[in-house]
């Protein structure tokens, strides 16, 4: 993989990997704490908490009613993508009496994945409306349920009104080689805007 432009040390001096803080975001029930869970090279930081009956009014379980726990304050994990990248990944908390702490966690964040559920399209606009008020470059990762349907990619795009300039792909965010892979197609497209914005200075 070649990450030209994200191979430099991290720690003054020369040595050791360049560390890049990326933030999982996406709606309620989206599948954060399952991707940062997956593609973890050691074991990841969760506080998730079970949900109650006194949350019924509170978390919309609208086709995740499965569900039993749900993120209170972050997720964390890191991978090391090769000997010179190594990712830190904060997973948000998904439902909307907690998006008071996404502020404080965008902190520092080079970029994002928005991960979508395609059967609760809505439940991700607000992380994508985030992501444009923040300013942080980021991907879309379609997470693909036993029971989603096979959107073309250009509807869900349209649906999200998503620019083109944004890559959108596809992952199965139990598969950490999915997971994986939606990470490397952040950096590239993080590479991409950074060549972009050199050429045009």
């Amino acid at each position: 993989m070649d990450l030209k432009g994200f191979d430099q040390p991290g720690r003054p001096g020369g040595s050791g990997p360049r560390s890049v803080k990326v933030m999982i975001a996406g709606g309620f029930g989206t599948g954060k704490t399952t991707l940062v869970r997956s593609v973890s090279d050691i074991k990841p930081l969760t506080t998730e908490e079970t949900l109650t009956q006194a949350s019924v009014d509170v978390d919309h379980l609208i086709g995740v009613a499965e569900k039993t726990e749900t993120t209170v304050s972050l997720d964390f994990g890191k991978i090391s993508l090769n000997d010179s990248l190594m990712l830190y990944l904060f997973g948000t908390p998904g439902q909307e009496r907690f998006w008071f702490l996404w502020n404080g966690l965008f902190k520092g964040a080079l970029g994002a994945i928005v991960l979508v559920d395609t059967r609760r399209l809505a439940s991700s606009f607000r992380a994508i409306e985030e992501m444009e008020r923040q300013d942080v470059p980021f991907v879309v990762a379609l997470n693909v349920f036993p029971d989603s349907k096979d959107y073309p990619v250009e509807e869900i795009r349209d649906a999200l009104d998503i620019p083109e300039h944004i890559p959108v792909v596809a992952c199965d965010a139990r598969d950490r080689a999915s997971s994986r892979d939606v990470l490397v197609a952040l950096i590239r497209h993080l590479k991409d805007r950074s060549a972009v914005a050199l050429e045009s200075r």
